[in-house]
């Protein structure tokens, strides 16, 4: 297959409904080197940048509870802020640039997707979806 790596995704793709932080942006456990007492951070093996994550709710109403909560991967050199918190919202929106996925088999032996995002932002107000695809408005 000539596909290899991460495949590159838009925010709209990923979430066509949108997401919402659900958490605090943590630091990537890189677990083959840590060892008792010494964490070291995961860095991306194509990019070599630290890796930090950040669970999400993904807004789809046709998903099941288990479904809805994902981790976002984000790659940068420092920790990313989220999103201010809207006023009203339980939640804050987000929305992620430079989306890839990266399919794999999961210990359950299921497919399985992990999410990576280049950077984290509070959602745009000036798009609107036409057949999936982001639009400037």
């Amino acid at each position: 297959m000539a596909m290899q790596g991460p495949i590159p995704v838009t925010f709209v793709q990923v979430f066509p409904h949108g997401c919402y932080t659900v958490g605090e942006v943590e630091q990537v456990k890189d677990f083959e080197t840590s060892t008792n007492g010494r964490f070291v951070q995961a860095r991306d093996k194509q990019t070599g940048e630290l890796v930090w994550q950040i669970p999400v709710m993904d807004a789809d109403p046709s998903l099941k509870a288990a479904q809805k909560t994902v981790a976002v991967k984000i790659l940068s050199p420092t920790q990313p802020v989220a999103p201010a918190a809207v006023a009203g919202l339980p939640f804050t929106p987000v929305e992620f640039d430079g989306m890839t996925v990266t399919p794999y088999v999961n210990g359950s032996g299921r497919l399985a997707y992990s999410i990576k995002a280049r950077q984290m932002l509070a959602p745009r107000t000036n798009t609107t979806k036409s057949n999936g695809k982001e639009v400037a408005a």
